[in-house]
């Protein structure tokens, strides 16, 4: 037990300290290597500093014009960038549904870096205030906040940090507050596939409160963007965005495999057809599927922390579509389990590889290996069987918040 404990010591030890050198090392980089002249600044990839948050800003902009929707329309979009920002930008595609426009509009209003700023502190203030809530353990939480799916969030001006706040507050409420868990899950589908796998977990462990306050929830959004914004924005959406998201799966180029560590893009890396390698997502997907549905249903008061482990892992595994920095809510899970002491040797290892995980995608992504995208369906396995062995555990999520050594 004794040396069960001083290994996790010095794993927490090694992220917190690794953690750091990492930021350090991109930081540096990325601020010495963009380009800080203009009104909209250039990271070194020639894209605009904060990257995804550029199409966020657009929905903000476009909110309070007569045809919001017009953009799901990728060639006029990107007349509308290159107007802006000048010719031969990247292309670019609007990938979030309408009802982002509710949350966009406030922050269209300003200018682009100062809306950058300000979403940048609101994520990462959201984040760290409800991270501290669970982890009063220093070295954790510099670990967890200097982690690669942190920091490639905030290059990208992306909504994870968020997003993980509310993964994990979800978990906190399932059965707590369960209307109000319900609400954020339904807030989610404005970034869906993220909680693709919530009808299921809910359903199985007859969370029947959950599912419906996140269905009402879900009915309100669509129903008032469109009472707002015009049905034609779902329209749009429908027929054009959806389009235009699956042309970065189909890319001939395969120039998005760094940043997603999906089986999908894995096998797409190494050329395999995309009938085929969408073929073996889908038997992924019907595994993580099957996962979440036999734990939930069986081991719903099994230990929190890796329910919401084994959860968050399935759902990376489970869709084509997801990227790295969305994987700081697993990455969260991981951590909390490695500093309750919850796990073996093989668990210790796991944590380090999803820590890891967007850095390890991006190196072999850019040299198309595949391996990454089996990370997370591993470590669903191994959470599994760690479940089965331990069914029995206090239910509240709160239980498993780790205090300060």
């Amino acid at each position: 037990m004794h040396e069960a404990a001083r290994e996790n010591t010095e794993a927490i030890r090694a992220l917190s300290i690794l953690g750091a050198f990492f930021f350090a090392v991109a930081a540096i980089g990325y601020i010495l290597s963009a380009s800080w002249h203009g009104d909209i600044p250039r990271d070194g990839t020639s894209l605009v500093v904060g990257r995804d948050f550029l199409n966020f800003w657009m929905y903000g902009r476009a909110a309070p014009t007569a045809d919001p929707g017009r953009f799901y329309d990728a060639v006029e979009y990107n007349r509308a960038l290159e107007a802006m920002l000048g010719a031969n930008y990247p292309g670019q595609n609007w990938s979030y549904p309408p009802g982002i426009f509710f949350l966009a509009a406030p922050l269209g209003q300003f200018g682009y870096l100062t809306a950058l700023v300000l979403w940048t502190l609101l994520g990462a203030t959201i984040f760290f205030a409800v991270a501290r809530r669970h982890i009063a353990d220093n070295r954790l939480l510099v670990a967890l906040m200097l982690s690669p799916a942190a920091v490639f969030c905030i290059i990208s001006g992306q909504s994870s940090l968020v997003t993980a706040a509310m993964l994990m507050t979800i978990f906190a409420w399932l059965d707590r507050r369960p209307v109000a868990a319900g609400l954020l899950i339904g807030l989610l589908t404005l970034k869906p596939q993220l909680g693709v796998l919530f009808p299921v977990m809910l359903i199985a462990s007859a969370r029947w409160r959950v599912f419906a306050s996140a269905t009402v929830t879900a009915l309100v959004i669509a129903g008032a963007t469109a009472l707002v914004f015009g049905p034609q924005v779902w329209i749009e959406f429908a027929t054009k965005g959806l389009a235009a998201n699956n042309l970065v799966l189909a890319d001939p180029e395969r120039i998005a495999t760094p940043f997603y560590p999906t089986v999908f893009m894995n096998l797409r890396g190494i050329d395999l057809p995309y009938s085929a390698a969408m073929a073996m997502q889908l038997c992924v997907s019907a595994a993580a599927v099957g996962i979440v549905a036999w734990t939930f249903r069986v081991r719903r008061d099994g230990n929190p922390s890796m329910l919401m482990a084994l959860f968050l892992a399935c759902s990376v595994a489970a869709v084509p579509y997801m990227l790295s920095y969305d994987t700081v809510a697993l990455t969260v899970a991981t951590l909390l389990l490695l500093g309750a002491g919850s796990l073996d040797g093989a668990g210790r290892r796991f944590v380090q590889l999803v820590y890891w995980l967007p850095l390890i995608q991006m190196i072999c992504g850019n040299w198309h290996i595949p391996g990454p995208a089996l990370i997370t369906p591993a470590f669903a396995i191994y959470a599994l069987t760690r479940l089965r062995a331990s069914p029995s555990a206090a239910r509240d999520f709160n239980a498993m918040s780790i205090t300060a050594r």
